[in-house]
């Protein structure tokens, strides 16, 4: 079954690792595919044509369609010539896949302006500049019909930006920040049929290879396609009625996760801060327990 039959997608950071699964499953299910990848290092410099073009040929030589973008999408012009791109080649959007990414990671204490402001442009903004030119587009087209859209935005948080992880405050400052951003832009856009998604992959690639040594077994967990099928039927016409929502995927399965939950309560004071001390330690105590990701980081579960 072609699950995404006529649609167009953007995928981000698509040369390699899961968004080159992303890319490569929507092509396989009938999406043409604008395969986006600057083709630098892990850690965002450099640049490379190289692996996006490599996709490209991949998705067309088993009959597929693709055009290869290079644009740094961290960059508001240039994510927003990416868009155009799609639209001026396909004659439409359908669907935008926000994964590109880059990690520069060291505890609190050394972290450097340089690297903190590199991984939230990448992390961060380069998933909300897409968007932003996404969303015009797709408003343009409500406003002039009237009618509901069928589109979708699928955006990449981390577990590291949900749930936390030792050396990654850069990285979760992001991450996290993509988590809530999706939200936000979930209610703003329900009512013009936009969706919007935030995953949390648990995939082998090139920002987890080295962080500690695998079995066969878990990597084959690992494998990206377990989180391309999922961003594949979320980006089908299936997962209308899905918005909001924040996914984790593995080989494991697929979850969604239950996002911020209020715990127990106790009353307020306006002038008593000392009569705090035992409330607090005993709503602190009936609560539920935080998942704290550095327990889960770097084992399967």
């Amino acid at each position: 079954m072609s699950l995404c039959d006529g649609r167009v997608a953007v995928v981000t950071g698509a040369g390699r690792g899961v968004g080159r699964a992303h890319a490569l499953m929507l092509a396989r299910h009938g999406a043409k595919v604008v395969v986006n990848d600057l083709g630098g290092e892990k850690d965002g410099t450099g640049q490379d044509k190289g692996p996006a073009q490599e996709v490209v040929e991949e998705i067309t030589s088993a009959g597929g369609e693709a055009v290869a973008n290079g644009a740094n999408v961290a960059k508001w012009d240039e994510a927003g010539a990416m868009i155009q791109q799609a639209i001026d080649t396909y004659g439409r959007l359908d669907v935008l896949v926000n994964n590109a990414a880059i990690l520069r990671d060291s505890m609190l204490w050394n972290v450097s302006e340089q690297n903190f402001d590199a991984v939230v442009e990448v992390n961060l903004k380069g998933t909300f500049a897409p968007m932003y030119h996404a969303v015009n587009y797709w408003r343009r087209q409500y406003k002039k019909t009237g009618e509901k859209l069928d589109a979708r935005i699928i955006n990449t948080t981390s577990g590291t930006g949900l749930f936390g992880n030792i050396g990654q405050t850069n990285y979760a400052a992001a991450k996290g920040g993509v988590a809530i951003l999706s939200v936000v832009a979930a209610l703003e856009l329900k009512r013009m049929g936009v969706t919007v998604n935030a995953l949390a992959p648990r995939a082998e690639s090139r920002l987890t290879e080295g962080l500690i040594e695998r079995t066969e077994e878990q990597l084959a967990r690992r494998n990206p396609d377990y989180v391309a099928s999922l961003v594949t039927w979320l980006a089908s016409t299936e997962s209308a009625d899905i918005t909001g929502r924040y996914f984790e995927a593995w080989g494991n399965g697929y979850s969604v996760l239950q996002g911020t939950s209020h715990g127990a309560r106790c009353d307020a004071t306006l002038d008593d801060p000392a009569s705090l001390n035992e409330p607090v330690h005993g709503i602190v105590r009936n609560s539920q327990t935080p998942v704290h990701y550095e327990r889960d980081m770097f084992h399967d579960l």
